[in-house]
């Protein structure tokens, strides 16, 4: 991105960021009062992502899972995970839990727009052409965000063998990509039939979120962020 450009995006993520934590302290206020009250447990969820050039940090979110819950499972959660709490359903539905991220944003660790920051685990697992996204500021949206919206849904889908899989061989150049179709339940990792909701995330969902990040960054600006974000905020992919 030219530098001009990135400061100019930068100025809207300070300006907007600031403007948002300003006008949506009560909503702030009512869901952490509703979390505390539900179970008790902490109102906010911190989580170690991995973000712009492989800089680690820590990003925020309404707590929408029992307490304890990454000891738990598995890092992604599919559509009916016991560990999501009746708050969290509602907030993850709406995508409240997400409004803290505001607060990185306004510290840079993240952009309003940009690919969504994955766990350390699984970005060691990256081709080397996968992580050509580390050099993208992490985001709160963008199109992969649209496209995966319904992402549990998708996992319980694909995991159980009824989401038909397109996935790509991503180690190619984007000139050359070869693309081929899976059907089926996946197998774990250890070679047992397992509920495959990890392997169908890892298989499907991070190759073709990054295929999506990248390509939109090749012709990202100012205007067509702005595009992203009222899109995600009426609900409607690209």
């Amino acid at each position: 991105m030219p530098a001009r450009l990135s400061s100019v995006k930068r100025l809207f993520d300070i300006t907007f960021a600031i403007v948002g934590l300003g006008l949506l302290w009560p909503a702030f206020a009512v869901l952490a009062l509703v979390i505390k009250l539900s179970d008790g447990g902490a109102v906010f969820f911190r989580q170690e992502r991995v973000g712009h050039r492989g800089k680690r940090f820590w990003i925020l979110k309404f707590r929408s899972m029992a307490p304890n819950a990454e000891g738990l499972g598995l890092s992604v959660t599919k559509d009916g995970d016991p560990r999501i709490t009746r708050v969290g359903r509602f907030m993850r539905k709406t995508k409240l839990d997400e409004l803290p991220q505001l607060w990185n944003v306004l510290v840079g660790e993240m952009s309003f727009v940009g690919p969504r920051p994955e766990v350390p685990i699984y970005v060691q697992k990256y081709t080397d052409y996968q992580r050509r996204v580390l050099a993208l500021k992490p985001g709160i949206t963008d199109p992969a965000a649209l496209e995966f919206r319904d992402e549990e849904r998708m996992l319980k889908e694909g995991a159980g063998g009824d989401y038909r899989l397109q996935t790509t061989d991503y180690r190619l150049p984007t000139t050359d990509e070869r693309t081929r179709t899976t059907e089926g339940r996946l197998r774990t990792a250890e070679g047992g039939e397992g509920d495959g909701v990890e392997d169908f995330y890892l298989q499907y969902c991070v190759p073709r979120k990054i295929e999506l990040s990248l390509a939109y960054a090749e012709r990202a600006n100012l205007w067509t962020d702005v595009g992203v974000i009222l899109r995600t905020v009426i609900g409607r992919r690209l």
